[in-house]
């Protein structure tokens, strides 16, 4: 009996949403589509594997996940799942506009 393992590849789902963002923030352009072309090649399986990748990501509840862009100057909130491959951008803004939201209930 042979096994075989499917590998998901990761599909970002609203990149229009990041497009937005960068259009309004230039200097942010270059490291949004590098992350979003990184994220969209990526095969993860679980947190382990984002972590392998993203050392300074932050993990929250209900897998979602914290990525510094440019220096920690943006976030990008993320929802994870894995199984599927899908990761559902949930917030996109400055440091500032992050810590005035709730990370774990968007």
């Amino acid at each position: 009996m042979e096994l075989f393992f499917i590998f998901v590849v990761m599909r970002v789902i609203a990149k229009k949403t990041l497009r937005e963002f960068w259009l309004k923030h230039k200097d942010a352009e270059q490291q949004i589509k590098s992350w979003h072309r990184e994220v969209d090649r990526a095969v993860w399986r679980s947190p382990a594997d984002v972590r392998t990748e993203y050392v300074t990501a932050s993990f929250l509840a209900d897998n979602r996940v914290v990525f510094n862009i440019k220096g920690n100057r943006y976030r990008i909130v993320v929802k994870i799942n894995y199984e599927f491959g899908i990761v559902w951008v949930r917030f996109i803004g400055t440091h500032a506009q992050y810590d005035k939201i709730d990370a774990t209930k968007i």
